[in-house]
């Protein structure tokens, strides 16, 4: 994954509020897909991955819930943050995506129902390249299957 993601305006994306904006720019409507995910040790772990575990570090990445929003619905990442850390305190990564509305009219939360699904599944697997992992502050995050989540 590049160190930084670029939406279709090239706008680089630095931090969870340049996602925002460049969701709100673009010329349709768009709805985010979020999955929160919290690291968890394998249970077939080797000795060194649980040291680094230990130490905060690596860990497998488990969705823990997913919700999807209208733009209209977020106001700010620390807004998100709360409300992700009240329904579980325990999730140390958000993956993003965004669907795009159709004829200039914005997708339902049934709409996004399935999308939303496939990337639980996906992320399930480890297939999590398409999306944009934020930590807890709202900094974007490079995944190394090697040395787990590290900041921008």
């Amino acid at each position: 994954m590049p160190s930084s993601a670029s939406s279709t305006t090239d706008q680089e994306i630095a931090s969870f509020d340049d996602l925002l904006t460049a969701a709100r720019a673009q010329e349709t409507p768009q709805r985010l897909l979020f999955v929160f995910a919290g690291a968890e040790l394998p249970e077939d772990s080797t000795a060194e991955q649980r040291h680094r575990f230990e130490r905060g570090a690596g860990g497998a990445l488990v969705p823990l819930m997913c919700v999807d929003k209208g733009l209209d619905d977020l106001t700010s990442f620390a807004a998100l943050s709360e409300e992700a850390r009240i329904s579980d305190p325990n999730w140390a990564v958000v993956f993003v995506a965004a669907l795009s509305g159709r004829r200039g009219s914005s997708l339902s939360s049934k709409d996004a129902e399935a999308p939303l699904q496939r990337m639980v599944d996906a992320i399930k697997t480890g297939a999590h390249g398409a999306y944009i992992p934020f930590d807890r502050d709202g900094q974007p995050l490079i995944l190394d299957p090697w040395a787990g989540p590290q900041e921008h």
